[in-house]
């Protein structure tokens, strides 16, 4: 899977981006381009066309802070699509994919974990959605099909994208599919931006592209996006329907890891967590 770059970045926002919204006036002349020409997004941005275009063209080299913010701001990028574009912009020219040794979870991440009990389901994800550790409440929310003990080893890890994706047990589970869909698209596209050798990250990317025409087609839009907090409406085959809300927590020893808590969301939804935790045999 091609990594992508500074410039097929710039001319997919540069598309979505219409005169009218970047504040132009429009004679209601016929457009060849969907969004803004280069020439009216340099002189909004204060940059020479020439400029704008080396820079789409991935032929530049860095540009400047003040270019990018500026680029941003006339092209209405949200904080993480500015992240993106700023990682972008600072990757060495030329990259070659590495492998990575397998993740490892700081013992304190897993004490923290520990901590949460059973009340809370909570997993514990790498950089690449790997689950790296989960509570057995945390595994029977979101995957009590799998073994429990399958994070324990990088070789059997189960990967939330390839199960959101390409697993259809896993799919049924929620309710907003499509919407937590663009999200997860979404955070594997920032995470490119600050990992561009990874080469396990790239096999994931292609692997769902090539198996998923629903990833290969969001994934052609270039949209970016954080992954903090949201909503997770699920019918879970064991409890019905539950609502919970996702919320990461950041690890200072270990910026790459993300514990991920499940909280309900209304009286019913903790009924059926407090179910899922109390029964000791679901998903063995």
């Amino acid at each position: 899977m091609q990594t992508e770059t500074l410039g097929v970045f710039l001319k997919t926002r540069r598309d979505r981006i219409t005169p009218r919204e970047a504040g132009l006036r429009s004679y209601g002349t016929v457009r060849r381009v969907p969004g803004l020409r280069r020439e009216e997004l340099a002189q909004l941005a204060g940059v020479s066309v020439g400029y704008y275009t080396r820079l789409e063209q991935d032929q530049s080299g860095t540009a400047s802070t003040q270019v990018l913010d500026s680029l941003a701001r006339v092209l209405g990028l949200d904080e993480a699509e500015t992240t993106h574009l700023h990682n972008l912009a600072h990757r060495p020219g030329v990259s070659r994919l590495a492998r990575p040794e397998p993740e490892t979870p700081h013992p304190r991440v897993l004490t923290l974990l520990r901590s949460l009990g059973e009340s809370v389901p909570a997993i514990v994800l790498g950089r690449r959605g790997d689950v790296l550790g989960w509570n057995r409440s945390g595994h029977l929310l979101l995957a009590e099909h799998l073994d429990y003990d399958a994070p324990t080893t990088p070789e059997t890890r189960p990967s939330i994208p390839r199960m959101f994706f390409l697993d259809p047990l896993h799919r049924d589970l929620y309710r907003n599919w499509d919407e937590l869909a663009r999200i997860h698209i979404g955070y594997l596209r920032l995470t490119t931006g600050r990992y561009p050798t990874d080469a396990r990250l790239a096999e994931l990317i292609g692997e769902l592209a090539m198996h998923s025409p629903v990833f290969a087609g969001l994934w052609a839009t270039g949209d970016v996006a954080d992954c903090t907090t949201g909503p997770m409406d699920l019918q879970h085959p064991t409890i019905g329907r539950v609502d919970v809300d996702y919320q990461v927590w950041l690890q200072p020893d270990s910026p790459d890891h993300r514990l991920e808590v499940y909280t309900p969301r209304d009286h019913s939804s903790e009924d059926a967590l407090r179910l899922l935790a109390g029964n000791p045999t679901t998903g063995r």
